[in-house]
């Protein structure tokens, strides 16, 4: 549906691009797209709660709703090499200029494909042995926890902050 909205935004903007200042009180064709955005986005947003927060039955019982299955999150979470950008940073706050880290990672990668292993898979000789800089510390780093708990601000993704917007949202939902 955001290709619908967003499409009813360009209109309107281009209806009022090319309106003269003096002729704002005749907008007749801003009905139609206003309208269908309103509902669009009703329909989406109850479709949304029903999608995360399931239904209350008639008789006071929960159905539906989304349920997390937390073991395939996790192996999900260790495809495709997410914590290369967590090693990159570490690199650049040791001092390493970022295009040099980003060459660094891409070594770290191409050996975690050869061994077909994560990055958090590879030894502390391995990860040594790709530069001086990289120390006793860095397997911490590559870990899902240490990936976490690297973006501890707010919005960011450290379980501190992903319960206090929980909470936040709880209390605002009442």
């Amino acid at each position: 549906k955001t290709g619908r909205v967003v499409g009813h935004l360009m209109a309107l903007i281009t209806l009022m691009k090319g309106q003269p200042l003096a002729y704002n009180k005749d907008n007749q064709e801003d009905k139609e797209p206003l309208f269908d955005t309103v509902d669009t986005l009703r329909d989406t947003l109850r479709i949304f709660a029903e999608m995360i927060g399931g239904q209350v039955a008639a008789d006071g019982s929960k159905q539906g709703g989304i349920r997390v299955n937390a073991e395939n999150m996790r192996n999900a979470a260790f495809k495709g090499y997410a914590t290369a950008t967590d090693l990159a940073d570490y690199l650049v706050k040791k001092g390493l200029p970022f295009r040099d880290a980003h060459e660094v990672v891409a070594h770290a990668v191409k050996l975690g494909l050869q061994r077909g292993v994560d990055l958090a898979e590879l030894s502390l000789d391995e990860l040594k042995a790709l530069h001086p800089l990289v120390g006793d510390d860095a397997p911490q780093v590559l870990t899902l926890r240490g990936s976490l708990e690297a973006r501890n601000v707010r919005g960011g993704t450290a379980p501190a902050q992903a319960l206090a917007q929980i909470a936040r949202h709880r209390a605002r939902l009442g």
